[in-house]
């Protein structure tokens, strides 16, 4: 699958403010930004990601899945604190 249709199914799917998906192989990193992760588990919050992703998974386009997600405000103080190099 390409980052790009990913981070469009999640955007659509979840109604998030920003995604970002980096891509070695057939493993996927995706960073998650959104008002729907408030007050959810950490678990929730990864099935959240999971779910549109899931005929993707199981066909075996995408292999492994690393998940961060964050509210807009969590991903303020994330930048805040650990800005990208």
């Amino acid at each position: 699958m390409d980052i790009k249709q990913i981070e469009q199914l999640l955007l659509e799917q979840l109604q998030l403010t920003e995604v970002r998906v980096g891509m070695d192989g057939t493993h996927y990193a995706v960073t998650a930004v959104g008002d729907c992760f408030a007050g959810v588990s950490r678990v929730k919050q990864q099935q959240m990601i999971y779910a549109p992703l899931m005929s993707a998974i199981a066909d075996g386009s995408i292999h492994a899945v690393s998940i961060k997600t964050f509210t807009p405000e969590q991903w303020r103080r994330e930048k805040l604190f650990n800005p990208p190099m």
